[in-house]
């Protein structure tokens, strides 16, 4: 950020009195901008045995495999922003259940929030985000190809719920700076 939103004047990285962190403090109002971590919704629709997967027609990861996902939009809930992804990415309705995923994906500045989801009829394609979309098995899930370590830990979880009864929600932290 180099410029305050509120008057336009230059901004200047320090920890305001009372912070502890560091923040984009505006040199002619005073103003703080605080950045925080962008929310992503998103489900895994299940038909049946199989659940529905999107390859990515758009970087980062394009032609790697995820589920409809993406980020939250102001004025939406956490399952209405699952379900308008669903639709956007694989032309796919969907019922939302409960929250099973939390990642913390704190390189990125991201909170991933996966739900489940069923599939609501059998209509569904590739949306503009996405090179095609395709009902899986588990034994056909593409492991190699899947874009994300969330959503790899998301499907494993899933999948593993499935055999177990368990519904419970599963939370994790992925982190690069650490490795």
């Amino acid at each position: 950020m180099k410029f305050c939103s509120e008057c336009a004047g230059t901004v200047r990285l320090l920890v305001p009195e009372g912070d502890t962190l560091p923040r984009h403090v505006c040199s002619a109002c005073g103003t703080v901008h605080y950045e925080n971590p962008k929310i992503v919704v998103g489900c895994v629709p299940e038909a049946g045995d199989h659940i529905l997967l999107c390859r990515r027609a758009i970087e980062p990861r394009r032609g790697y495999w995820t589920v409809p996902a993406g980020f939250m939009e102001n004025g939406e809930t956490l399952s209405q922003g699952a379900a308008r992804e669903t639709l956007e990415e694989a032309l796919a309705t969907v019922e939302v259940h409960e929250l099973f995923a939390v990642v913390d994906v704190v390189h990125a500045r991201q909170v991933h929030m996966m739900f489940r989801a069923s599939l609501l009829g059998e209509t569904y394609g590739a949306g503009l985000e996405s090179l095609e979309t395709q009902l899986f098995l588990e034994a056909e899930i593409p492991w190699p190809d899947i874009a994300f370590p969330s959503v790899r830990f998301s499907l494993e979880k899933w999948f593993e719920d499935r055999r177990t009864g368990h519904r419970g929600v599963h939370c994790t932290v992925f982190d690069r700076r650490l490795r």
